[in-house]
């Protein structure tokens, strides 16, 4: 009987002598599409490079990364629950990671770890790829937590007509909103926050969204963050459902697609963002190069 490898979980740069090492950081991490993704975008643009996987165990990133680094590994991408240990590790913070409040892409450079957010972009790229209008649409997203954060500075920045944010509760959102007010202000967005309850009352949600954004965890248990009252105002057959789950339709791609709304997963989030950790590693002019969609339809099709 052939036995199967087991994924590297513990990446080691000095094993890879004459070549740049990455990683991708999490816990658990052997599921991650991350290695074939970069494996794929190296190919297409001739590069030299290794993609393995790390994973530090809890409490333990800054100790892991900071060995990585030292063993002269050149990037890594970071995934739950590490974000934050990330952002406090860096020693540079760009303005994306900054607003983002979470790091999922570092870099070394002259000795100084550098932190960067790719999310939004990656998240913006996607809707865009798939014909999404973002300019002048209202936008419910929902959930308040570090997935919001991290993609709701680069989706004001396409100038939508009106963000809301719904979370279970109001403070989280009321939080954001604030965070966020004064770009929202200068982009002449409307941006406001609700409750997960006050989308299923029509006096406070008065109409259906162009553009549904799941950013919570919900659909990782097979639940959906909103009930079928709340689903049927706000969606309609010229919405489109977006959830950053990915590999599978989530009940709250299945409420809106009853409703006849158009649905995606977020695997081409995944593999977007990526494309824009690679670029930062091996540089902006291989952009044309890459093809990051070929990339999704392959990994859609394994």
């Amino acid at each position: 009987m052939n036995q199967v490898t087991p994924p590297d979980l513990h990446t080691d740069p000095t094993q890879f002598s004459g070549v740049d090492v990455y990683v991708v950081a999490g816990n658990p991490i052997s599921h991650s599409k991350s290695p074939t993704i970069h494996k794929r975008f190296a190919a297409q643009s001739d590069q030299k490079m290794y993609y393995g996987r790390l994973q530090p165990a809890l409490g333990e990133f800054k100790i892991a990364a900071q060995a990585f680094f030292a063993a002269g590994g050149k990037g890594m991408n970071i995934t739950v629950p590490f974000k934050l240990d990330a952002q406090a590790l860096a020693d540079v913070l760009t303005p994306r990671a900054k607003i983002a409040g979470a790091v999922n892409t570092l870099r070394i450079e002259d000795g100084k770890i550098f932190g960067d957010n790719t999310d939004g972009a990656g998240l913006v790229r996607d809707l865009l790829a798939q014909g999404i209008q973002i300019q002048g649409s209202r936008i419910l997203l929902l959930g308040a937590g570090g997935a919001s954060r991290g993609v709701l500075g680069p989706l004001l920045e396409q100038s939508p007509k009106e963000i809301i944010i719904a979370n279970r509760s109001n403070a989280k959102a009321d939080e954001l909103v604030q965070l966020f007010s004064d770009l929202a202000v200068s982009l002449d967005v409307a941006l406001q926050a609700l409750t997960l309850g006050d989308l299923e009352d029509v006096v406070k949600t008065t109409s259906p969204f162009d553009l549904i954004i799941n950013a919570t965890a919900a659909g990782l248990s097979d639940v959906s963050p909103i009930s079928d009252v709340a689903a049927s105002n706000i969606f309609i057959p010229k919405s489109f459902a977006y959830d950053m789950v990915y590999g599978k339709a989530t009940p709250f791609m299945q409420q809106a697609l009853h409703r006849g709304a158009r649905v995606s997963d977020g695997l081409g989030m995944l593999v977007e963002q990526a494309a824009d950790a690679f670029l930062i590693w091996r540089g902006s002019e291989l952009a044309d190069t890459i093809d990051s969609r070929a990339v999704l339809a392959e990994l859609r099709n394994f």
